[in-house]
């Protein structure tokens, strides 16, 4: 086995410091102590307030879509997002098990069920040849949509996630999931900034998701937005995260069930603010991608970059190592060096709620799984 002490040495010195190396943490550089006094005193610190509308403004020209919804995490923009896109309880949804537990909770929360199918090595996201592969196995393609043969179940959406930030084959899976009558939901929670063929992510599907957690590149503390070229189903979003509560001066009426998934105003005003210094925040992230992928090769590892036809927002950076026991002694040297790393998730169909799930052989997300670790990508 290799010795890892040039790697903590290397990272160490690019955060030029000795002390503890998180994975990532935000960085308040621009107008988020201000905005967030001003939000204060206008004492609209809850879900109505100027920063919210301003945030969703931003947010469709950023993404390039007519509509965006503020809301309070990316796992209830999945959630909503694969609703509007019609996922019925006991419906199907054809997502990755190679995911966070949100991709799939998303799709449990609708009483629907995920049905795994592998990933491409090369974005480490849901592969459209695997979908391919599965459809015309078990696809039966009805005047209402798709039907998965073997569970007499429609299969309602498609849900890809751009992992760390790597953009999937879009254009393959929308070719493949046309032909087949599915709806293509992003989970785009981790992909803000990063784009398909000179496009952002989230603008291809029929609505997109994104997450704003402390973790990301953009943060508002916890928020999400639902992004659609759809205005209708955009104005739908509003109103069913909104508590789907019909416009009135004062009477509560609400005709169906909504949800509270209202962003507060005061997580917006942070949001406005980061979303301020996106482009430098990316600029800085690929600088720091660049010495990462040529300090890597230099020592015989691979440092995982954006595939071709794509521009990554490198949220998360990520090594390949030759094999499992590799993974585990550079997990263990640089954690114990204070320098974080992490593997990547566990497959989704290795947690108790999700192992009866049907999936295809996986052999890619196993392989994945085994190699793949975090980096600290934090701006410096």
């Amino acid at each position: 086995m290799r010795d890892f002490n040039t790697v903590i040495s290397y990272i160490k010195a690019q955060y030029k410091t000795d002390n503890f190396i998180p994975l990532h943490v935000p960085r308040f550089g621009g107008n988020e102590k201000k905005y967030l006094l001003e939000t204060i005193d206008s004492t609209f610190v809850s879900s109505v307030g100027a920063y919210v509308d301003q945030f969703e403004v931003m947010m469709q020209n950023i993404t390039q879509t007519k509509k965006s919804v503020a809301v309070v995490n990316g796992t209830a923009a999945i959630q909503v997002a694969l609703r509007l896109a019609g996922v019925n309880s006991g419906d199907e949804v054809l997502t990755q098990a190679l995911t966070f537990v949100a991709t799939a909770n998303s799709i449990s929360y609708l009483n629907a069920s995920p049905v795994f199918l592998d990933v491409d090595l090369d974005t480490m996201g849901l592969s459209s040849k695997a979908v391919a592969l599965f459809l015309e196995e078990f696809g039966d393609l009805r005047e209402d949509g798709c039907y998965n043969k073997k569970t007499g179940k429609r299969i309602s959406a498609c849900l890809p996630m751009h992992t760390f930030g790597f953009p999937v084959h879009l254009e393959e899976l929308i070719v493949v999931c046309k032909k087949w009558n599915i709806p293509v939901v992003e989970d785009a929670a981790e992909s803000l900034g990063s784009q398909y063929k000179g496009k952002p992510t989230g603008s291809f599907g029929t609505l997109g998701a994104f997450s704003f957690n402390g973790n990301k590149i953009v943060t508002s503390g916890g928020g999400g937005a639902i992004v659609t070229n759809d205005f209708k189903l955009g104005e739908r979003a509003k109103y069913l995260t909104t508590t789907a509560k019909i416009p009135h001066p004062y009477e509560y009426v609400h005709d169906e069930m909504g949800y509270n998934f209202r962003m507060p105003n005061l997580n917006a005003a942070l949001a406005c603010a980061q979303l301020e210094q996106l482009d430098v925040f990316l600029e800085n992230k690929r600088k720091l991608a660049l010495e990462y992928k040529s300090f890597f090769s230099t020592i015989g590892i691979n440092f995982r970059t954006e595939t071709p036809d794509t521009k990554a927002n490198y949220w998360l950076m990520c090594v390949e190592l030759e094999n499992k026991a590799e993974r585990d002694l550079f997990l263990s040297n640089t954690n114990a060096n204070d320098v974080m790393t992490r593997p990547i998730w566990q497959l989704m169909y290795r947690l108790p709620m999700y192992e009866n799930c049907q999936r295809d052989q996986q052999m890619n997300a196993e392989f994945l799984e085994e190699r793949i670790v975090n980096i600290p990508s934090s701006v410096r």
